[in-house]
């Protein structure tokens, strides 16, 4: 009786550690992040690389999008979100809505990469053209 009762037991926890899921050690994983400008872009990217198990990060202002490469085994797309809302970056989810960086946070940003100022964006918007028609050397 004792060695059917071990037989079982030893199935049942290999087949439990089978169907749990494969964490992968180069996961890509992207989400929005909102911000306007170079700035941004440092301190969105610095904030996510400082998060253990980040091995890329890369934030494209026009689209928003943060493309991340990550090791899951040592972090997630949670943990990394975290520490882009607290470097002061609200998270773009899809529908619309935000999560949003407490104010302390969205404060201590620059004044120019005050992303929630429409009057701030339209002031990027500007310059964004500008470098657009400059030609490059």
């Amino acid at each position: 009786m004792k060695k059917i009762l071990l037989i079982s037991c030893l199935f049942l926890a290999i087949t439990n550690y089978s169907q749990e899921k494969k964490l992968k050690k180069n996961a890509k994983i992207s989400y929005k992040v909102a911000g306007i400008c170079g700035m941004c872009k440092n301190r969105i990217e610095t904030a996510a690389l400082k998060t253990k198990g980040v091995k890329f990060a890369l934030w494209n202002g026009a689209s928003k999008e943060l493309k991340l490469i990550i090791d899951e085994r040592k972090a997630n797309k949670a943990i990394t979100q975290q520490n882009i809302l607290a470097v002061g970056h609200d998270i773009i989810i899809e529908g619309g809505k935000t999560k949003k960086a407490t104010e302390l946070a969205y404060n201590s940003v620059h004044p120019c990469c005050k992303y929630r100022d429409e009057e701030i964006v339209e002031d990027h918007k500007g310059e964004l053209q500008k470098q657009k028609k400059t030609p490059l050397k």
